[in-house]
């Protein structure tokens, strides 16, 4: 698909959207100018996204979405920050979000740590498996031998 044809289909959708939106009432006129801006600022982020990320790229972060929404938000932001900056000179590959992920996750680890953050990395990250000790001696396995 060409940019035309999705630039198409968004307008085709924000009317359809809007005309669902135009017969609920009048009650809810600031929820729906509201609702607007929203989605406005979502249309508008993932227009940029689209711009300066790789397809592969793109799905990684949409997979991030999926497990953590506040990581894939911080990307996000990250990514429009660089982008509006002028500090990308080329869409943004999958390796470069990996890049990108790592330094993140270590700058939220070292928040953690000195106590200015949010709870800290490793607690969130790190999946640590404790197994019970103890209730079996070597005397119990020839317990069940002899019966």
């Amino acid at each position: 698909m060409s940019d035309a044809d999705l630039e198409e289909i968004r307008r085709a959708r924000l009317q359809q959207l809007r005309q669902q939106g135009g017969g609920g009432g009048g009650a809810g006129g600031e929820e729906g100018q509201e609702d607007q801006q929203k989605q406005r600022e979502a249309e508008a982020r993932s227009h940029i996204l689209s711009q300066i990320l790789t397809p592969d790229a793109a799905d990684r972060l949409g997979r991030i979405r999926l497990v953590r929404e506040s990581r894939a938000t911080d990307v996000e932001n990250r990514l429009i920050m660089l982008a509006r900056s002028g500090q990308l000179r080329s869409k943004v590959s999958e390796d470069q979000l990996k890049d990108i992920l790592t330094a993140i996750s270590e700058q939220q680890g070292a928040r953690g740590a000195d106590g200015s953050g949010e709870g800290g990395g490793d607690s969130v990250g790190t999946i640590k498996v404790q197994r019970k000790r103890g209730g079996w001696d070597d005397d119990d396995d020839e317990d069940l031998l002899d019966l």
